[in-house]
């Protein structure tokens, strides 16, 4: 039973390192942070969570899960034609991930906002991860409210925020989480390393690329979240590049 109603944790995962917060409801308080752990590789997750959660307050408090996107996939899915059943669509996502990322979808975990009607997201996190973490949660009772990848949270807090045919981007380290929106919908998510000292004239580069490649137009405006570089925190200086607007990070 959850003991808190008015707080929960957040526990972001990354391929390197874990991160416990508490998130304050109905409050515009950043969380606070309450313990980090560091990660020497994603098969010991399990030990890393028992280290972040050791001497805290969290039995009985409701828990969302974060994962990096590294550690993750994230995929469009075309329904096929005529499809009638979830099963089609489950079939079709394991079809399309098997065929980009050549890995059985068997160990993987597969959620998709399922649609027969448009093309949709799908996502796949490691059965190993997941049973880590659901372990940790009977260990420490805590009841997991979501487990769910970091592109997929900042989609979920901004995409209402989004103008008209603006993209979306979500940087995260070293990593930009491209979206390309058309008419209101995802079209498409790449993700793209960011170099050192990336600027508007590197983004806009890197976004007209992926536009031409995906066969769209090349969006005027990019609608940023995350750990911006301090050059795409600002206004792009010059309209030859594509303009850009800082979103709160995801809360």
């Amino acid at each position: 039973m959850l003991k808190n109603f008015t707080q929960s944790l957040r526990i972001e995962i990354t391929g390197q390192a874990l991160r416990l917060l508490r998130v304050r409801r109905w409050s515009k308080a950043a969380p606070e942070l309450l313990a980090g752990q560091q990660l020497a590789a994603p098969d010991v997750l399990g030990a890393a969570l028992d280290a972040l959660l050791a001497g805290q307050d969290v039995s009985g408090m409701a828990a969302c899960f974060v994962l990096s996107d590294e550690l993750v996939r994230l995929w469009q899915v075309a329904p096929p034609a005529q499809a009638a059943r979830l099963a089609d669509l489950e079939a079709a996502a394991a079809l399309r991930f098997h065929t980009l990322y050549g890995e059985l979808p068997a160990a993987w975990h597969i959620s998709a906002d399922w649609s027969a009607a448009e093309p949709f997201m799908a996502a796949a996190i490691p059965r190993v991860l997941q049973a880590a973490i659901e372990a940790a949660c009977t260990k420490h009772a805590l009841t997991a409210t979501a487990i769910v990848p970091h592109f997929v949270l900042a989609w979920n807090r901004h995409a209402g925020a989004l103008k008209d045919n603006a993209w979306f981007g979500v940087v995260q380290g070293s990593v930009l989480a491209l979206a390309a929106c058309e008419d209101g919908q995802l079209r498409a998510l790449r993700h793209i390393a960011v170099p050192h000292g990336a600027d508007h004239y590197w983004l806009t580069q890197a976004a007209q690329r992926e536009a031409l490649l995906l066969g769209l137009a090349a969006p005027s405006l990019i609608q940023l979240s995350g750990e911006l570089p301090p050059a795409l925190a600002k206004p792009a200086s010059t309209d030859k590049h594509i303009a850009t607007a800082a979103l709160g990070a995801a809360a």
